[in-house]
């Protein structure tokens, strides 16, 4: 059978090597396979399969540096991982038995207890006994930190086949960031990268085990390993099996191209995550080690386990080349690579240059300040209507004295300019069932956020502080504690600080112990986020795709205010109900909407009168090379396509949730009030984008005669920031 198309040239900086335990792991591997069930009788795999798909030559290419029991032992899970994989296509989604399937997979959690002492159920088929018999091997060695974390991703990789099957079910394709996002789940590479922690001794310290720059690195790695996956699988999966989760089918369908162009695009993707993985590693996890005090050895295990994933990227390219599962004939070996090297096959010198290069080159090298003329909108079919609260005009004033009371006035913006902001409008149309106390406090909230996310850039981005930023970023956390919210007040000083120690007090104090925390892990996101784009604007850096949509969730304030509307039901609902899959993709789908709504309002304000490179226009623009228009017309395509998932997930997820959780009708009616809040809030969104005066041309080139831009801040412990701003000026 012809190829669909032909392979790209890959980004593979650094070539693999191979584990001289090779041989051993074959044997052993065959064996443990034979003695689970997994050959000769399974009905999935003959001997002949497990021969020609290789996995100890995946394993040594991916982990050259473990000794002989670490590989084989890690060549079984892959077996294992495999031979599931293979299994419940064969059981499942060919017969497309949905609660069957369900039922197959709420078994297996059950051989994966983080307590040693526990007992397990006796396995009843080939991919329970290999769990059983690998987890028994493996989690002695590690933490109980590891082994949650591990638990957790092999429970996401099983159970996110039945959004695969759903898919199937259905002949439906994902858009590109609902299929970026269940790809890292149902793709295993997170399960991966726990296996290079057990492979390479290099177990993540826990205090950043879950910090940003570590989840990058996880999260980056996943996808590159997932995309590369996708283009050598595309005539297995695709023309074969009728697969629909394929990231060339995906962007073959959202981009309306032919294959060729799509598997290029994919392979842009693929290279732009690399290289993300590269930034974060040399910018970021040096700095995340310095900043929470690691010892040298815990810096070291960093170290490796990061050169552990590295050496997965360019070891399971080499493996993918000469599998015979993937599509991989006529792959050009030539002179630009290191002929008679065993393990050089996927460097790639032209991986360093050329198209590789450009798309690097561009993401660093964007004008700011370019004239772009009035922002260019698209129709806006919102289906949802939009609701006011009545107490509107009331929660504007009352809002608008508290901001003057603490000192938000008085340097980067003022009283008619917030005015014109009238965060009160949106809040309005967020809740318009809310009361006027409820309204006020959330208009103020608002009114702070919005404000903290003008003031960064131009206290702390443009005289590059990123040490002065992340001091005042931690002062602002310590106005937020959790025994006593109140006593935040105590230690606030500058206008920032001492707003938010009053909305933490205000809000934080009724809440139980749980909301709270909850608050808390929001807001210290957000105040993370905003030190993420200082970081981006340090290094003139357009962002990556992927990390901006994924990091605009925050910078917007989407998680805290859906928080504070989830909270709301918290008494109706289980706690666990928001960790589902189905949630999260809820509200993902809907911030994402509202994030690039904001980003087509907002960009000439952004790209003409700030400079700023954190747009999801410019970032698209950067990404495909295109020009203005272009790039308007995918982020609307995007935007709709994150609106039909949305409305997908609510016909056909959500009934399944009410089964899955025994939600009663109260329980039910809860959940759909929280659903029509979601639709609220999109609607208050758009509405407010329409009305204020902050993104229209009169507006935004207003503001650059504002004390904003004429003086610098002028409040309470800013005039280092000042001095700063004027030596940049200068310069």
């Amino acid at each position: 059978m012809a190829q669909p198309f032909v392979l790209p040239d890959f980004y593979v900086p650094y070539p693999a090597r191979l584990n001289p335990h090779l041989e051993e792991a074959r044997r052993h591997t065959k064996e443990w396979a034979r003695a689970m069930g997994m050959v000769e009788g399974s009905g999935i795999w003959e001997e002949s399969d497990l021969d020609s798909h290789d996995y100890a030559l995946l394993c040594s290419y991916t982990h050259p540096d473990c000794d002989a029991e670490a590989l084989s032992l890690v060549t079984d899970w892959y077996v294992w991982v495999f031979f599931f994989d293979d299994h419940f296509l064969e059981i499942f989604k060919r017969t497309q038995d949905r609660p069957a399937g369900k039922a197959y997979l709420d078994r297996l959690p059950l051989f994966m207890p983080t307590d040693l002492m526990a007992e397990m159920p006796e396995p009843t088929n080939p991919v329970e006994a290999g769990l059983a018999d690998l987890w028994r091997r493996t989690v002695p060695a590690m933490s109980e930190g590891w082994r949650e974390r591990f638990a957790e991703a092999t429970e996401a990789l099983l159970y996110e086949s039945l959004w695969e099957l759903d898919n199937i079910n259905e002949g439906r394709i994902a858009n590109p960031v609902e299929y970026i996002e269940m790809r890292r789940k149902v793709g295993g590479a997170p399960w991966s990268a726990g296996l290079v922690e057990y492979a390479a001794g290099a177990e993540v310290p826990a205090q950043v085990a879950h910090s940003r720059p570590l989840r990058v690195l996880r999260d980056a790695f996943s996808d590159a390993v997932h995309l590369r996956n996708d283009l050598f699988s595309y005539q297995r999966e695709v023309e074969e099996e009728g697969e629909n989760s394929n990231g060339v089918l995906v962007l073959e369908k959202f981009l309306g191209c032919a294959t060729q162009e799509a598997a290029e695009a994919v392979n842009d993707l693929l290279t732009s995550r690399l290289q993300q993985f590269e930034n974060t590693a040399l910018t970021e996890v040096p700095g995340l080690c310095l900043e929470k005090g690691l010892r040298p050895e815990e810096c070291a295990a960093v170290a490796a386990y990061t050169k552990g994933l590295q050496d997965w990227q360019s070891g399971g390219h080499e493996w993918h080349l000469r599998s015979s599962r993937y599509m991989n004939e006529g792959v050009d070996i030539g002179p630009s690579r290191l002929d008679g090297v065993l393990g050089t096959s996927a460097l790639d010198i032209r991986s360093l240059f050329g198209r590789q290069a450009a798309s690097r080159l561009r993401s660093l090298t964007h004008v700011p300040h370019q004239k772009v003329g009035p922002s260019l909108l698209p129709d806006f079919d919102l289906p949802y209507p939009l609701s006011l609260s009545p107490h509107h005009e009331e929660a504007k004033r009352l809002s608008l004295d508290w901001a003057e009371r603490f000192g938000l006035l008085e340097d980067i913006w003022d009283r008619k300019m917030c005015a014109g902001f009238d965060f009160a409008l949106c809040s309005a149309g967020l809740d318009p069932d809310a009361g006027l106390e409820e309204l006020e406090l959330s208009a103020e909230w608002l009114t702070w956020g919005t404000y903290g996310d003008d003031y960064y850039p131009v206290v702390f981005g443009r005289a590059k502080n990123l040490v002065g930023a992340r001091d005042f970023t931690e002062r602002l956390k310590s106005c937020m504690p959790l025994e006593d919210p109140a006593a935040g007040l105590a230690y606030a000083v500058a206008p920032l600080e001492r707003s938010l120690a009053d909305l933490w007090a205000r809000t934080a104090g009724p809440m139980s112990a749980w909301g709270r925390t909850q608050l808390r892990a929001a807001l210290d996101a957000m105040l993370d986020s905003w030190m993420w784009e200082l970081h981006n604007m340090a290094q003139h850096r357009v962002p990556d795709p992927v990390d901006y949509i994924e990091m605009r969730r925050t910078t917007f304030g989407s998680e805290l205010t859906m928080l504070l509307s989830r909270l709301r039901h918290a008494d109706a609902l289980p706690e666990e109900i928001y960790r589902t899959g189905t949630v999260r993709a809820l509200e993902n789908s809907v911030s994402d909407y509202a994030t690039l709504l904001n980003d087509l309002f907002s960009y000439q304000k952004e790209i003409e009168v700030e400079g700023e490179v954190h747009n999801g226009v410019l970032v698209l623009q950067k990404f495909f090379d295109c020009d203005y228009p272009t790039a308007v017309s995918m982020v609307d395509d995007l935007m709709r396509g994150r609106l039909r998932q949305y409305e997908h997930l609510k016909e056909y997820e959500v009934p399944m949730l009410y089964e899955d959780f025994g939600l009663d009708e109260e329980g039910r009616a809860a959940f759909e009030a929280y659903l029509r809040e979601l639709e609220d809030w999109l609607a208050g969104i758009l509405n407010w984008h329409r009305t204020v005066r902050r993104y229209g041309v009169e507006d935004v080139h207003a503001g650059s005669g504002t004390p904003l831009l004429r003086q610098g801040p002028t409040g309470l412990g800013t005039s280092a920031a000042r001095f700063a701003s004027l030596v940049t000026s200068r310069g």
